[in-house]
């Protein structure tokens, strides 16, 4: 009686089998892809938190300036310089966020914001942090 075993039998001399390879460089390629995306959304959304953050703050400066010149407006006309300094003390109040207050000609009061946020994936090629900047302004307006 005969036996046969089954089995791929031997292996020729000088040929090797590539499918592991090619599955080696696919895995490859896919992990890599899917770490950019990963980074491309949390990087991202550092870079949209910081321009929120940064236009935030520019429109709440914006607001105590015209607050505060409102008292003044009620007795004659508007004070830029209160304006001006109600939106300073807002951006002193933010740690997290730069920015200048601008009194232009017009009784108009601008701000200028800037924001930072640190990266988490692009910190791996030497990109640190996300920049992102925002104004916002408010027109001094005589009332009566």
């Amino acid at each position: 009686m005969t036996t046969y075993a089954a089995g791929p039998g031997p292996a020729r001399p000088g040929r090797r089998d590539q499918r592991g390879h090619a599955l080696s460089v696919m895995v490859l390629l896919v992990t890599v892809a899917l770490g950019l995306m990963a980074g491309l959304v949390v990087d991202g959304g550092q870079q949209v938190t910081a321009m929120r953050r940064a236009t935030a703050v520019a429109e709440h400066a914006a607001r105590a300036a015209a607050d505060a010149a409102a008292a003044s407006a009620l007795e004659g006309g508007p004070d830029p310089q209160a304006a001006g300094a109600a939106a300073s003390a807002v951006l002193a109040a933010e740690p997290e966020v730069t920015g200048t207050v601008t009194i232009r000609p017009g009784r108009r009061i601008r701000v200028e914001t800037r924001a930072e946020r640190p990266t988490v994936f692009l910190s791996v090629i030497g990109i640190g942090s996300v920049h992102a900047s925002a104004s916002a302004s408010a027109d001094l307006v005589r009332i009566g």
